[in-house]
């Protein structure tokens, strides 16, 4: 080490560096190639070869857009091992002239797994870890971690320290190549079913979480990539955060949404208050929900009068009720049960008829008038306005918004499900009201409990293009030489008329986020511990496999429907067959931010132990009081703020008005994001909110570098020792 020359060794890394990106460029000009050839002669293929053309287009499609992913840090790392020496990178690069010897090891490779592992107490073979550190294209430094002890001891954090103490930008970044070894081991974790991940602020669990997915989709790749991956995030501005991370490593098929997001067609980010969230977070809104439902399948309090051409008979409850029962116990859902109670009631108005009009000279024995006459009956009432009407309103077909709209706008309706008084008062809203995102899972399950309503247009259409098919097979069958192949022999009609069918172009995310019953070969469900049992229960439908990564910390939870033990929420879908695994080291918070925050997260909860930052830097919080106007003095402190490198985030009460042309995030909107500078505004009222301590301790640990507490207020007791 004494003669170590770290500027040829630099120049030899930016050399083999521009070499792979040569290669990359290569490649990549190549699957550009063949995807315009594949482009061009899927255009002029035929019907039958078109649709394994397009396969192939879409594969390539994803090719190339991994290699443009690449580009963006496309190596960061080696290892020397003995005489030999691997580079880490984000993709494989390979020698094809001699057996395809790496030029690049894929970071997921298990090869490549030492990278993170090694220590100097468990080197792994490895004797030395170089950190590449990349601007662009180029190589601009490096820092080894010497793992032979014989060596002369280098500073091993330093790498890791560097990368935490750089500048935040408006997206996450990625962290490959800073894993430490705790977060690599749930990253690896072999278990297939469902991983819980909790951890403290800034301990990385999100950043855990999406290469554990990335992970996944490299060793499971055919078994997952058919179905693709559902990421759920707690806000729009949260999932852009994270967003660039994924693709980053060149994984593309993946839905990012909101619980507000879940159900196609809704896309809201309103939430309810508090208490009204515990109630319609709740499993008993199942019980609710079946309830509201049933009550809609009415008997009529007075007879309903029909005249027909030879008779006039009534509706009554006792024939309404005989096909309510047969409905019912046909076990269909309520709009597929529909046709069931329809077809009955018609059944039992007809016989109606028929007693009515052969009433003296028609008797039980004469089967074939009455079937005859029963059959004419029949047709008229289906026709009749009086009866279509009665028909829609004793057993309507429903939307679940319509069912949720009328349920929560109505007393009455209210009044016939089961839920004390005052949490019907809760649940009741005057008017049409925009739905908000804990309405989400309920919409999601009123539409499993109603089914579609059918419209009937779906399969006429497909009738009539099978009947169309029937009809070309038919001209075409015109050989009667049993020897020869007709095309009767290799497709019937129906499959003649499938082929045909108008192709779905849209991406796998495209189709699976407006497909309420698309179910995901694995789930990431990050800030879990906000979500209700309602939301728990929209995300098992979309995944049956029960593949999930699921990342929270419990003492950041805000919503009293939320998560108060992981067992709570888990074990009624897989009992005892889910993994725990915790993170306890924070990268983000440096250890005098997180000094004044443990003191807050003691009162969220005494038996919680705070995470240990990995740093210090040196700087203190300070505290900043305000005579003058509040605004005025945010917007001087911001503009001091900004002079520092990074960025900077204002976060203060939903009812403090500042300048609107500043960006101000609430404690809610600021989860999972990190910034170097935080000027966090008021924290007395903050902790005064209804989930104060909780949002109070989310907002002081979003800083990386400094944190500025400005407030006209006293300050609450755990930060009376801030520095003013």
């Amino acid at each position: 080490m004494s003669n170590f020359d770290y500027a040829a060794e630099l120049s030899i890394e930016r050399e083999y560096v521009a070499f792979l990106y040569g290669e990359l460029d290569a490649v990549r000009q190549q699957a550009v190639g063949r995807l315009s050839a594949e482009l061009r002669d899927t255009a002029a293929a035929s019907p039958e070869e078109r649709w394994r053309r397009e396969v192939a287009v879409g594969a390539l499609r994803g090719q190339v857009s991994r290699y443009r992913a690449a580009e963006n840090g496309l190596c960061f790392g080696r290892l020397d091992h003995g005489a030999a020496t691997t580079y880490i990178g984000r993709i494989g690069l390979f020698d094809e002239a001699h057996d395809y010897e790496p030029y690049l090891l894929d970071w997921r490779a298990p090869a490549a797994r030492p990278f993170y592992t090694a220590t100097a107490a468990r080197a792994e073979g490895v004797a030395r870890r170089r950190h590449l550190r990349a601007r662009g294209r180029e190589i601009i430094g490096f820092h080894d971690d010497v793992l032979d002890l014989a060596a002369a001891g280098a500073d091993t954090d330093a790498a890791l320290l560097a990368a935490l103490a750089a500048p935040r930008a408006r997206t996450m970044r990625d962290i490959v190549a800073t894993i430490q070894a705790e977060q690599d081991e749930i990253i690896r974790l072999p278990h297939a079913g469902i991983v819980v991940i909790e951890g403290g602020p800034g301990t990385g669990k999100t950043a855990v979480a999406l290469h554990r997915v990335a992970y996944l989709l490299y060793s499971r790749r055919e078994q997952l990539s058919r179905h693709g991956v559902l990421m759920i995030g707690p806000n729009p501005v949260f999932l852009d955060f994270i967003g660039a991370v994924l693709p980053s490593l060149g994984e593309t098929d993946v839905v990012f949404a909101t619980p507000g997001e879940l159900m196609p067609g809704v896309r809201t980010a309103l939430e309810d208050a508090p208490e009204v969230k515990r109630v319609k977070g709740s499993r008993a809104m199942v019980d609710v929900l079946t309830a509201a439902i049933a009550d809609r399948q009415e008997l009529p309090g007075d007879p309903i009068e029909v005249e027909l051409s030879d008779v006039t008979i009534d509706i009554d409850a006792e024939v309404v009720r005989d096909a309510r029962k047969a409905a019912r116990a046909s076990g269909l859902r309520h709009n597929d049960a529909r046709r069931v109670f329809c077809s009955g009631l018609l059944d039992g108005l007809a016989e109606r008829a028929v007693d009515k009009i052969g009433a003296g000279w028609l008797s039980a024995r004469d089967t074939g008038i009455r079937a005859e006459l029963a059959a004419d009956a029949r047709a008229e009432l289906a026709e009749h306005g009086v009866v279509r009407a009665a028909m829609g309103r004793l057993w309507p077909p429903l939307t679940p918004q319509r069912l949720l709209a009328d349920l929560f706008g109505s007393r009455a309706r209210l009044a016939a499900v089961p839920l004390t008084d005052a949490d019907r008062a809760l649940l009741w809203r005057k008017g049409a009201a925009a739905w908000t995102i804990s309405d989400a899972p309920l919409l999601d399950e009123a539409a499993e409990l109603l089914g579609v309503v059918h419209t009937g247009a779906r399969a006429d259409d497909r009738r009539e293009r099978i009947d169309y098919a029937r009809g070309v097979l038919d001209i075409l069958d015109t050989d009667d030489d049993p020897d020869v192949l007709r095309a009767v022999d290799v497709i019937d009609a129906t499959g003649l008329a499938e082929r045909h069918a108008e192709r779905d172009h849209r991406t796998l995310a495209e189709r699976a986020a407006a497909d309420r019953e698309w179910t995901y070969g694995h789930v990431v469900v990050d800030e879990a511990q906000e979500l209700s049992e309602m939301d728990w229960r929209v995300i098992m439908r979309r995944c049956p496999g029960k593949s999930m990564t699921i990342v929270g910390d419990r003492a950041q939870r805000r919503s009293p429907a939320g998560a108060r033990t992981w067992a709570d929420v888990l074990d009624c879908y897989v009992p005892n067959r889910w993994a725990y695994r915790t993170l306890t080291i924070n990268y983000r918070t440096p250890g005098e931010i997180m000094d004044l925050a443990a003191r807050v997260l003691a009162e969220v909860d005494p038996a919680a132990m705070p995470p240990k930052s990995v740093r210090r830097t040196g700087i203190q919080p300070i505290a900043v009081h305000v005579a003058e106007a509040l605004p005025v003095a945010v917007d001087e402190l911001v503009r001091t703020a900004t002079l520092a490198t990074g960025s900077l985030a204002v976060i203060a009460p939903d009812d403090i008005e500042l300048n609107p042309e500043l960006t101000v995030l609430n404690p809610a909107a600021a989860k999972g994001l990190e910034f170097d500078v935080v000027i966090l505004v008021e924290p007395q009222v903050i902790l005064e909110s209804p989930c104060g301590a909780a949002d109070l301790y989310v907002a002081l640990t979003r800083a990386t570098q400094r944190l500025y507490l400005l407030h006209s207020e006293p300050l609450p007791t755990p930060l009376t020792e801030v520095r003013s």
